[in-house]
């Protein structure tokens, strides 16, 4: 989609996103689309390694903050926030799109998970949500819109989704939960849940290309879904066009939720 038939409808509006690993990412697609709206991005980086792919991504979308945030290291989520508030005194949108379990918890079956794997999956990939939230309403004086990435694997059983599944059911109540508490502030917050998408996260799942098939033979519309496309469905969401919309999971799959 071509940039000068957009309207800047996100202009003068400031959003943090954080998951961009690469150009492939959920993340870069929602980074470019709230970019190609108008909107200001900061964006955060793993670690050193990731730092490297990020940094030209960052770049090219002329992000004003760009820090590492790793969720598991203590004070770097502060140290965003920190910086956010110095920078430009206030937030406007939230993107999550985290997720981790160890690689021996994941790819065995939920019985075989251990407590550390599990806790561990639920920390970085659903409880991390709940502490960004915590740190940007505060910001968010004017209101303001969060969203984290859920699957459908959290509503009905995929194969080889394993422990991700509890976790996304979690992160899915989670959104709803901080949409009742975080309403009367006008921050509005969604669980976007998109259909099968090639990411390295994703290529941690066995027999994913597989899953991938056979969502492009199932889904109403024919195609799979791509990183711009959950990017302009969130860009939508945080515009004043869908002001009453908070609480609901968003599927952005061509339709296979709907199918039996």
């Amino acid at each position: 989609m071509a940039t000068d038939v957009l309207r800047p409808i996100l202009k003068d509006k400031r959003a943090l996103v954080v998951g961009i690993a690469n150009e492939h990412s959920i993340a870069y697609g929602c980074a470019s689309a709230f970019r190609q709206l108008g909107a200001e991005l900061a964006i955060t980086y793993l670690n050193e390694r990731a730092k490297s792919y990020v940094k030209s991504l960052a770049d090219q979308l002329d992000a004003a903050v760009f820090m590492p945030l790793d969720v598991s290291v203590q004070g770097q989520l502060e140290a965003v926030f920190d910086a956010i508030e110095a920078s430009w005194g206030r937030l406007d949108i939230l993107l999550h799109s985290i997720a981790f379990a160890p690689k021996e918890d994941l790819q065995g079956g939920l019985l075989d998970c251990s407590a550390e794997g599990f806790a561990t999956a639920m920390d970085v990939s659903c409880h991390s949500f709940v502490r960004m939230a915590k740190r940007a309403a505060p910001l968010m004086t004017e209101g303001g819109t969060m969203f984290a990435m859920s699957y459908h694997g959290a509503q009905k059983v995929v194969p080889n989704y394993n422990v991700m599944g509890p976790v996304k059911a979690a992160l899915e109540a989670s959104c709803r939960y901080l949409a009742y508490e975080l309403g009367p502030k006008n921050i509005r917050v969604h669980a976007i849940s998109p259909g099968p998408v090639k990411t390295r996260a994703a290529s941690g799942l066995r027999d994913f290309d597989l899953l991938l098939n056979e969502a492009g033979q199932r889904a109403p519309l024919g195609n799979l879904v791509d990183i711009m496309d959950v990017g302009f469905t969130c860009a939508y969401l945080a515009t004043p066009y869908a002001r009453r919309l908070t609480g609901a999971t968003m599927y952005v799959d061509g339709g296979i939720n709907i199918m039996a």
